[in-house]
């Protein structure tokens, strides 16, 4: 009996979901950072084993939109909730529920799909507090399983797993066994750049940072790639911030990109980064979907 199903991760921001399912996965492939918006797309990302495939997808945090990027974020959150087998909704070790996860448990109400409840960060409670956490969910009577976890630390995420492959029902292998993502290349190593972008900036600017891959091109006989981006942003001045005094935040950004995509490509890479302005794109529904985001 072979088994098959989809799976949504959604969660307000910064709970830990790309870190939990780059863990089940293997490799990097969602972006991570400690700011809000760091994912802005849905990424199915596909786990294989010998008698099942669980089809993750990884979504935007979900929040009060502010813009037509944030608007376009919660739709896809959103719209996740009932095309899947099974929702996992994922908090954090906070004692109390903030008022982003009670908007979230309010529409897991009214939907019919099972969900399981990761409580993550757990490593920095003692077992008495998981304890009182797992009895007040608990008593929600939504979840059909309830999971303290350490995505960080990759504890329990086995359990998770065994979870779900219990859930999801018959079905055939969607997708080959080497394949652990739907996502092309040039989208991952974009990501890499923001990534990279997002743990180098500080306060507005890296929110309106789009990276755009102009060109992937593989030297004849050797083993080097070009890789050709342009990094935009949303004010003029913010250009200067990007860039930095002589250059040194955009080589420090290009620097650690690199390293990353010379895993992901096994090759040695040159790295081309350019910076450009495109003003308040997040405010213009043209502009976000020009690039990309519909």
């Amino acid at each position: 009996m072979y088994k098959s199903g989809f799976v949504t991760v959604i969660g307000r921001p910064n709970v830990g979901k790309s870190t939990l399912l780059n863990q089940v996965i293997g490799e990097k492939i969602s972006i991570i950072s400690d700011k809000p918006q760091t994912t802005r797309n849905k990424i199915q990302l596909v786990y294989t084993e010998e008698n099942s495939q669980i089809v993750f997808l990884d979504t935007p945090g979900i929040q009060m939109p502010k813009n037509k990027l944030g608007e376009y974020m919660l739709k896809i959150s959103k719209s996740t909730l009932e095309e899947v087998d099974v929702v996992t909704f994922m908090v954090d070790n906070s004692m109390e529920t903030g008022s982003m996860d009670n908007l979230i448990i309010e529409d897991l109400k009214y939907i019919s799909t099972p969900i399981v409840l990761l409580i993550n960060k757990t490593d920095k409670l003692n077992e008495e507090e998981i304890l009182q956490l797992i009895d007040k969910y608990d008593k929600m009577n939504m979840f059909e399983e309830i999971i303290p976890i350490s995505a960080i630390n990759n504890t329990n995420i086995d359990k998770y797993i065994e979870v779900l492959k219990r859930i999801i029902p018959e079905g055939p292998q969607y997708f080959p066994d080497d394949m652990i993502t739907d996502q092309p290349e040039r989208f991952i190593i974009a990501e890499i750049i923001r990534e990279k972008a997002l743990l180098s900036l500080e306060e507005e600017v890296p929110h309106g940072i789009y990276v755009e891959i102009d060109g992937i091109k593989e030297r004849e006989n050797k083993n080097i790639v070009d890789v050709f981006a342009n990094i935009y942003c949303e004010k003029d001045s913010h250009k200067g911030i990007v860039i930095g005094k002589n250059g040194t935040k955009l080589k420090e950004i290009g620097q650690n990109a690199r390293v990353d995509i010379e895993a992901l490509l096994g090759s040695r890479v040159n790295l081309q980064l350019w910076v450009k302005v495109e003003k308040n794109w997040r405010e213009r529904d043209n502009k976000v979907k020009y690039f990309g985001y519909k």
